[in-house]
C-alpha cells in the first residue's frame, strides 16, 4: 500500500499536496453525484422545459456575473481559509435543502434558487483552490500535480459521482444531496490541514476595479498566456457547439437507445483514464508543445470522424481517443498557465480563464442548436471541425512558444 500512495502521491511533493488531492476527490465524489441528483430533481419538480434549460444555466450564469471578482478574492485573503469557508456554506445550502426535501415543501422556485447558490458558491470554490497547487508543489511537479487532481475530477466526478447520485436519488431525494454535503465539509476539513506560505502584500490602497484591470492587463500582455486563453476560448466554442446535439446524434443517428449513449459517455471518461494514467510517462518523452498540437489535431479529426461515420462501435473509438486527449490538454493547459502566473495574479487570470472556458461553451451550444435546426444534427460537427481547423492553423506556430510561457513571463 505504501508503494502506491507513493507512486500516486509522492511524498517528495508535501503533505500539504496529499490533503489538497485528498480534498479534491472527495468534493468531487460529492458534485458528480449532484450531476445525476441535481437533473433528477428539476425533472421530478417541473417537465416545463425552459425550467429544466433554466437549472442548467442557474448553474454556468454565476461564472459570468461573480468569476472575475471571485479571482480578485482570491488574490486578497487567506486562499486557505476562503475555500474552507466557501464549502461550509454549500454544505449549509445542500443540508437546508435537504430538509427542505424530506419535509416535502421542495417545489420548482425553491429548487432553482439552491442551484443558483451552489453555483455561486462553486464559483468562488472553484477560482481559490486552483489557486492552491502551485503555492504547495514546485514547477518541475505540477504537471504531476495536475494530473492527480485530473484523475480525481474524471473517476470521482464523471465516473462513480453520477452512478452513485442516481442510486441514492432512487432511494430518496433527499439522499444525494445530504451524502454531497457529507463529501463538501469532508473536503473542507481536509484543505484546512494544508499549510501555505502568506502572499506577498499588495502595495497602496485596494480597489476591486482596478485588480479586475490588473489580472485582465496582465492576461492580455503575456503573450503566451493570451494565446493560450483565446485558444481555450475559440476550441470550447467548437466543442459546445458539437456537444450540444450529441444525445440526439448517438439516439438519431448511431440508433442508439439511452443505454448506448451512456455507454458512449462511459467510453469517454475510460479514454480519459488511459490518458491521465499515461500522462507522466508522456511528459518524461514528449515535449509540452508536442503534446498540445497532437491534442487539438486529435480534438479536430474528433469532429471530422463524428460528422462521417454512422456506425456506433466507431464513434466509440473516437470518443475513447478523444476522452485521452481531453484530459492530456486539460493537465498540460493547466500546468503551462500555473508555471507562467505569478502567485498573487493566479486568481485573477484563473478566473479570466475560467469564464473564457464557460462562455465559449454556452456560445457553442447556442451555435450547434441553431445550426442542428437549420441544417440537420451533422451541421454542429462540420461547424466545429472547419472552426478548429481554421484555429489550429492560426495558432499551429504559437503553441511551441505556449508551451513554455513560463520562461518569458514577467516574476511580479
Amino acid at each position: 500500500m505504501g508503494r502506491v500512495v507513493e507512486a500516486v502521491l509522492p511524498a517528495r511533493m508535501g503533505t500539504s499536496f496529499r490533503w489538497l488531492v485528498g480534498s479534491s476527490w472527495v468534493t468531487n465524489l460529492g458534485d458528480g453525484i449532484a450531476l445525476a441528483a441535481g437533473p433528477l430533481l428539476v425533472a421530478a419538480q417541473t417537465s416545463d422545459p425552459f425550467l429544466v434549460a433554466l437549472a442548467g444555466l442557474l448553474q454556468r450564469l454565476p461564472w459570468l456575473l461573480f468569476g472575475l471578482y471571485a479571482g480578485v478574492l482570491a488574490d486578497r485573503v487567506d486562499r486557505r481559509l476562503l475555500v474552507v469557508a466557501v464549502n461550509l456554506l454549500r454544505t449549509a445550502v445542500l443540508a437546508v435543502l435537504a430538509v427542505v426535501l424530506v419535509a416535502g415543501a421542495a417545489d420548482i422556485g425553491v429548487v432553482l434558487g439552491a442551484m443558483f447558490l451552489l453555483g455561486t458558491a462553486e464559483v468562488f470554490a472553484d477560482t481559490t483552490t486552483g489557486t492552491l497547487l502551485p503555492m504547495v508543489v514546485g514547477r518541475a511537479d505540477l504537471g504531476i500535480g495536475n494530473a492527480r487532481l485530473m484523475a480525481g475530477a474524471l473517476t470521482m466526478n464523471q465516473m462513480a459521482g453520477p452512478a452513485v447520485g442516481a442510486v441514492l436519488f432512487a432511494a430518496g431525494t433527499a439522499w444525494p444531496f445530504l451524502v454531497q454535503a457529507v463529501c463538501v465539509a469532508l473536503g473542507a476539513l481536509l484543505v484546512s490541514r494544508m499549510a501555505l506560505p502568506p502572499l506577498p502584500a499588495a502595495a497602496g490602497e485596494r480597489h476591486v476595479g482596478r485588480e479586475v484591470v490588473e489580472g485582465l492587463r496582465w492576461t492580455w500582455g503575456n503573450g503566451p498566456v493570451r494565446t493560450l486563453t483565446l485558444t481555450i476560448v475559440s476550441f470550447n466554442v467548437t466543442y459546445g457547439a458539437a456537444w450540444s446535439v450529441l444525445v440526439l446524434y448517438a439516439t438519431d443517428r448511431l440508433g442508439l437507445g439511452a443505454v448506448g449513449f451512456g455507454l458512449l459517455t462511459t467510453v469517454t471518461a475510460v479514454g480519459g483514464v488511459l490518458g491521465t494514467a499515461s500522462y507522466d510517462w508522456l511528459a518524461r518523452h514528449t515535449s509540452l508543445a508536442a503534446l498540445m498540437r497532437a491534442g487539438l489535431v486529435i480534438e479536430t479529426l474528433t469532429h471530422l470522424g463524428l460528422a462521417l461515420t454512422t456506425t456506433a462501435w466507431v464513434a466509440a473509438a473516437i470518443l475513447f481517443a478523444f476522452g485521452a486527449h481531453a484530459f492530456v490538454w486539460g493537465t498540460t493547459s493547466r500546468t503551462v498557465r500555473m508555471r507562467a502566473v505569478p502567485l498573487h495574479l493566479q486568481g485573477r487570470v484563473g478566473s479570466v480563464y475560467m469564464i473564457g472556458v464557460v462562455g465559449g461553451i454556452v456560445l457553442g451550444q447556442l451555435a450547434g442548436g441553431l445550426l442542428a435546426d437549420a441544417w440537420g444534427l451533422t451541421a454542429p460537427f462540420w461547424f466545429a471541425f472547419a472552426g478548429s481547423a481554421l484555429i489550429l492553423v492560426l495558432i499551429w506556430r504559437e503553441l511551441a512558444q505556449i508551451a513554455h510561457a513560463d520562461e518569458t513571463a514577467p516574476t511580479g
